[in-house]
């Protein structure tokens, strides 16, 4: 029996996004969102097993932690729909404070995008704590933006709240 092809198939309920499973083709897929979980969780799981059970607990805390993080990752990356934060700030980015007239979208696309995917990649930290690491990662996430990091941190930390503002990230809600 062969797949549809929920990105493309025009019946699918799924839309023309589905996200497909590269190996099962089951919609849904988020490898890089349950990565990124699985390592997070996985390095404090087996940190503390370390730390109460020595060099067999670190290993099994991170084992049992890198399964905990992936499912973590995999629902906050599924709960960030790339083409509704595109639209949403292609509508509104001239409206923000820190628009610059001289400015097209196509130059701040690359930092909102940033911003709502770094939110998923650095779920468990606040801006605060992410900001450094996020300045770092610019140059290689910009792609051709012209923007430097002065002038692109603000639109990615608005898209970062937005995402926060959502609330698909527990550990914004309860501090």
């Amino acid at each position: 029996m062969a797949r549809t092809d929920t990105r493309t198939d025009p019946t699918s309920s799924r839309g023309t996004d589905s996200n497909p499973d590269p190996i099962t083709g089951a919609p849904g897929a988020h490898p890089v969102g349950a990565g990124v979980g699985a390592a997070a969780v996985g390095a404090a799981a087996g940190a503390a097993g370390g730390a109460m059970a020595g060099p067999a607990g670190a290993a099994a805390g991170a084992v049992i932690g890198g399964v905990a993080g992936g499912y973590a990752g995999k629902g906050i990356a599924e709960s960030i729909d790339p083409t509704v934060e595109d639209a949403y700030w292609r509508d509104n980015y001239a409206r923000r404070p820190y628009y610059d007239q001289s400015t097209s979208y196509d130059e701040y696309r690359p930092a909102y995008q940033y911003g709502w995917k770094s939110r998923a990649q650095y779920h468990d930290r606040t801006w605060d704590q992410a900001e450094s690491d996020l300045q770092k990662g610019w140059e290689s996430a910009k792609a051709n933006s012209r923007l430097t990091w002065e002038k692109a941190k603000h639109a990615t930390r608005d898209a970062w709240d937005r995402i926060t503002r959502s609330g698909t990230h527990a550990t914004d809600r309860a501090r």
